[in-house]
């Protein structure tokens, strides 16, 4: 495994026109790049083939966290004769009823006990600050904070996207999965995207079964590995759910040979700690930082629906733990050529690794 460890090895060439800015419509329209079996068997098809992909008593696992409208534009009072200091904060994990972590910029800006004031009476005092990150406790709680959130706040596209279009009110939509029940994530768990009414209907009715977990992703989902040797590489922690009643859907299809196919990183990464904890899988809930790269044995996916995702990325290295490094550095080699659509906005694959 030892000559798999080097970042290198994750890497490949990704033209920037082929990230994708806006997701298709409908949503199950975007492309799916199928990739079966140990030899990585290509097929080109759609999302809306889905129901024809999987078998009568597979069970499709979705995340339900649903994203919050966490970027947020707030004024720093001046001090002394000094200016009110604009500061733009993107909230990243839920530390308790009231307080949150936090990016700020200008973060020189600002110090312990300053106040940020954000419009329709949102207040925050700066609890502590690191130079990552600060610390944020605001003058609301509970259910009425994430109420003033919603009111004060815009969508937190990725910043591959930010970077060349700012969020609009189409984003409030197309960056929310029709799963999305419990607010908390900062990113948007992106496979999840793909799904419409309709093929949920055709899915029930293909007798393809469907629960959800809870992952609240933070913003850790975007940073880059700095270190040669992955392995050396710390994961960040996300809050993971999965209730006593998904296992135990889990537990009963997969006891009568369905597959248990994870819709997103997200969703098999929470399976995956849940596993790891109890085996066959029980109630869990808990912070997991669980890092899966080649040579990691799955114990609950068994494929994976999933976007295409950044060179060098722990995603791409969770993809290749499950097909195998090469077979995905064929795969994505095809979809550049064939120019299907990356990252959050883009297309999908479906990853079968036992054919």
């Amino acid at each position: 495994m030892g000559a798999l460890m080097k970042l290198s090895d994750f890497d490949f060439h990704l033209p920037e026109e082929l990230i994708a800015l806006r997701p298709a419509s409908p949503r199950d329209s975007a492309r799916l790049l199928v990739v079966r079996g140990r030899e990585g068997k290509l097929e080109d098809r759609s999302v809306s083939d889905l129901p024809d992909l999987l078998n009568p008593g597979d069970i499709l696992v979705a995340n339900d966290t649903r994203v919050i409208r966490a970027a947020l534009v707030g004024q720093r009072p001046g001090r002394g004769e000094g200016p009110d200091v604009e500061i733009e904060v993107n909230l990243n994990s839920r530390l308790s009823p009231f307080e949150w972590s936090a990016f700020a910029r200008p973060g020189k800006r600002l110090k312990e006990s300053d106040t940020i004031i954000f419009p329709g009476g949102l207040m925050a005092i700066v609890i502590a600050k690191s130079e990552a990150e600060v610390r944020l406790g605001f003058n609301r709680q509970g259910d009425a904070l994430d109420k003033a959130i919603d009111a004060a706040g815009a969508m937190p596209i990725p910043p591959y996207i930010a970077s060349k279009r700012p969020a609009d009110e189409a984003d409030a939509s197309d960056y929310q999965t029709l799963f999305a029940r419990e607010s908390g994530s900062v990113a948007a768990p992106t496979a999840g995207l793909h799904f419409t009414p309709d093929l949920l209907a055709r899915l029930d009715a293909a007798n393809i079964a469907r629960t959800a977990v809870t992952l609240h992703v933070n913003a850790g989902t975007f940073l880059p590995v700095k270190v040669d040797d992955i392995a050396e590489h710390k994961m960040h922690a996300e809050q993971a759910d999965l209730s006593a009643e998904a296992a135990q859907a889990i537990n009963t299809a997969r006891a009568a040979g369905g597959r248990c196919i994870p819709v997103g990183t997200t969703a098999l990464r929470t399976l995956e700690s849940a596993a790891s904890a109890a085996q066959p899988l029980d109630a869990y809930s808990a912070a997991t930082s669980i890092f899966i790269i080649p040579g990691y044995k799955f114990r609950v996916a068994d494929g994976l629906m999933t976007n295409f995702h950044l060179p060098r990325s722990t995603l791409f290295m969770l993809v290749s733990a499950m097909m195998g490094l090469d077979v995905m550095q064929r795969a994505y080699v095809h979809a550049v050529k064939e120019r299907y659509r990356f990252f959050s906005y883009g297309d999908a694959c479906l990853l079968l690794p036992n054919g």
